[in-house]
Formats: C-alpha cells, structure tokens, sequence
C-alpha cells in the first residue's frame, strides 16, 4: 500500500476552513466539492492511457487518452456522494458505483447495507471516496467488497486519515492488491470516540445536516 498525502497550499487552505466549526453546510459543501478535484488530480496521476493517433489542425501526432475498461468512481455512502462530483469533474468518462456502509458507534463494526457495483471488476481502476479513514474499518470493508469482485487496482480518496486507520488499512490489505491512498492530511489520532483529532467532525452530518 502506497500513501500519498497532497501538499499544496490551496489544499491546505481549503482544509483550514473545513476543520472550522463555524462554517456552515453550503461553503463546507462547496470546499469539499473543491478539495476533491485537487485530490483527484494526485490520485489520477496513474489512471491506465493508451496511445492514440490523431490529427491536429497542423499535422497528424499521436496523443493519450484514458483505456479501456473505464474507470469506476465508487463513493461510500452517505458522506462520501459530497466527493463524487468533484472526482468526476477530472473523470467525467468514468462509471460510478455506490457502496452504502455504516458503522455501530457502540461496536465498530461495519454494515453494508446497499450497493450498485459490477459483479466483475477484473482489469478495472477503481477509486473509493470516503472523507475519513478513522479507524480504517470502513475503507476495509470497502476494498475487500471490491476484491471479491477481482479489482486488483484501488486508489483511495480521503480527506483525512488517522495513523490507525492507515495502519488498520495497509495491515488488511497485505499483498493482496495495488492500493493507493490519496489524502489532504494525516492527523494526530483518534479519540475515545473514533473520531479524529484534530479533525474536522462528522464529515456526513457536516455535509448534509444531521439524521436521527
């Protein structure tokens, strides 16, 4: 498992003002939608591409563009739709698919409770959007669901991570596959409630407002 944390200071602004508590819904979306796109472009930077002859306005040259099979967006539901348009705006020909997955606050343990992917992911790049890799159960529950499936090539798109969860994540993961982790930031750690520190709270109630 390869991580990479973007280190830019656009990114670093906008991750600012999402940590803020005072900024409200709209602009956290908004900033999510923006910071995504930035990360998008670092977890893209081995997309699959062929050659491809073309013809220019001055001559015939032979430029790149993306292989065959598509790529597949799959952002984990809830919080993780914020991301989706921000990584389709670099990806606009990739497919997408949907995991819905939630954790037991009292246990931790992971529920996948719906889903839209393929059967078959064999040869295809797939790139998982979720906000937080806290305790990394969720990510790890995502990527296994995606190798059942015969993915081979994973990139990870996270806001924020915690050491744990990078650690819990590469440890599941082994050798099994070639997965990418792209993130904004890594943090301190996680706190007696799983959340990360410093953090920016919940990512999915942060988006959308809060759900009883």
């Amino acid at each position: 498992m390869r991580l990479h944390v973007a280190n830019h200071p656009l990114i670093a602004h906008k991750l600012t003002v999402l940590r803020d508590r005072q900024t409200p819904s709209a602009t956290f979306r908004q900033l999510v939608d923006e910071l995504v796109t930035l990360l998008a472009y670092e977890a893209t930077r081995e997309v699959a591409v062929s050659e491809t002859p073309i013809e220019t306005p001055v001559a015939p040259t032979v430029g790149l563009t993306l292989s065959e099979p598509r790529p597949i967006v799959v952002p984990v539901l809830r919080a993780g739709l914020g991301m989706l348009e921000g990584m389709t705006r670099l990806l606009p020909t990739a497919e997408v698919g949907f995991l819905g997955m939630r954790r037991d606050d009292d246990t931790l343990e992971i529920e996948t409770y719906a889903n839209r992917l393929p059967d078959d992911l064999s040869g295809r790049q797939c790139f998982v959007l979720d906000p937080m890799l806290a305790t990394g159960h969720t990510m790890v529950a995502a990527t296994n669901y995606l190798f059942e499936r015969g993915a081979k090539d994973v990139t990870c798109v996270c806001i924020l991570a915690a050491p744990e969860g990078v650690a819990t994540l590469e440890a599941a993961i082994g050798d099994r596959a070639d997965v990418n982790v792209v993130v904004a930031a890594v943090d301190e750690c996680l706190n007696d409630k799983s959340y990360i520190v410093p953090g920016l709270g919940d990512a999915g109630d942060r988006l959308y407002g809060i759900v009883d």
